[in-house]
């Protein structure tokens, strides 16, 4: 495992826990898309299935878990604990315009037809769009609260960081991952305006 990975993987978590620390302490979880948590944790739970079957390394194993963990805490806090403060009207993206072809394209281009490499697949699609419903909410809205624009910041991090990783992994191993890199950079294009404005504002 690579510096780039680590940094990714750390980059990531430290984007969740930044989340969560904004909804606890405010105890509100307003300008944050509930829809795009739901995404996410139908990222994570579609991907990590495999923690049923295969074990690669505690590190891979706990920060699985966590990660789990962190996405359904969010949802609960914003679609029960906190759900007064979630601005419903303001998160209206369509989910049915991500999942739909999200589904169709992870059936049509997979590694293998099977059910877990076709989920997998289609977590690695989801997640590749999943932030949509949050970047359409704050160009709605025209705001973001600075908190989940550091969130955004490091979800972005972490997407840089993993293409780091697999040019890396590309150079010294001879690994490439066509499904991952493309869905990878299509996720980082949607992150280019955003940090435009993290860095100039």
């Amino acid at each position: 495992m690579n510096i780039f990975r680590i940094l990714g993987d750390v980059s990531h978590l430290l984007a969740i826990i930044i989340l969560l620390l904004k909804i606890h302490k405010s105890k509100s979880c307003a300008g944050i898309s509930g829809k795009s948590q739901i995404l996410f944790a139908l990222v994570f739970t579609t991907r990590y299935l495999d923690l049923f079957t295969t074990f690669f390394s505690v590190y891979n194993t706990v920060m699985k878990v966590i990660f789990l963990i962190c996405a359904y805490i969010t949802v609960y806090m914003i679609y029960v604990k906190f759900r007064k403060t979630f601005d419903s009207e303001n998160d209206s993206f369509r989910l049915e315009f991500l999942l739909v072809p999200v589904t169709g394209l992870s059936f049509l281009e997979n590694h293998s037809f099977t059910p877990l490499e076709i989920l997998w697949t289609f977590s690695i699609y989801l997640e590749s769009v999943a932030i949509l419903p949050q970047l359409f909410m704050i160009s709605k809205t025209g705001e973001a609260e600075t908190i989940t624009t550091h969130y955004l910041f490091f979800l972005g991090l972490y997407r840089a960081l993993y293409i780091a990783n697999w040019v890396w992994r590309y150079y010294t191993e001879n690994f490439y991952d066509q499904i991952a890199v493309v869905s990878g950079v299509v996720q980082t294009i949607f992150y280019c305006d955003f940090f435009y404005l993290y860095v100039t504002k």
